[in-house]
């Protein structure tokens, strides 16, 4: 199945895939690759709030307009490069000052915080926060280099991590 589905996302010129694994309803990881030559990237989800489970959020619409993007505490190389395939799935551009940020922060135990807020300026240096969701932890379990060549491997899963078998 999916190299079926990497061959047609790279016929209709698809940048990014992302797929989002589940038990029960409950998200328990992320696998993010770039096409067509990577990187590619897991991360294991903890600690998941979804947008409808935030007490008091400020649901509604969610805006398409593009966010403002905040990454903090990524100093490694390993951080940098987080950095760059997160940066990547959002759309470059001028973003607006329309009030909404994706945070990520780089913590303790090598855990990734992840917050989605709208802001309001109060003053020319003021600014309320409210959370809008989801907001989860994440660990990255690997990143491949960039010169994997994503939609040409077999993919085929153990219990505990993803082997890539070359044809």
């Amino acid at each position: 199945m999916l190299p079926q589905l990497t061959a047609s996302s790279l016929a209709t010129g698809i940048t990014d895939l992302i797929l989002l694994h589940e038990h029960r309803g409950v998200p328990t990881s992320l696998t993010i690759s770039h096409f067509p030559h990577g990187p590619t990237a897991q991360f294991s989800l903890h600690n998941v709030v979804l947008r409808h489970d935030i007490p008091n959020s400020q649901r509604g619409t969610v805006s398409e307009a593009y966010p403002h993007l905040i990454f903090d505490g990524f100093k490694t190389k390993l951080g940098k490069r987080i950095v760059q395939i997160l940066k990547n799935l959002f759309p470059a551009g001028v973003k607006r000052d329309d009030g909404r940020a994706v945070t990520f922060k780089a913590g303790d135990g090598d855990y990734i915080s992840v917050r989605h807020h709208v802001y309001v300026k109060t003053g020319w240096d003021k600014v309320e926060l409210a959370e809008v969701g989801p907001r989860m932890e994440m660990k990255v379990c690997f990143s491949l280099p960039t010169h994997t060549n994503f939609p040409y491997c077999s993919w085929g899963t153990n219990t505990f991590f993803l082997v890539v078998i070359r044809n």
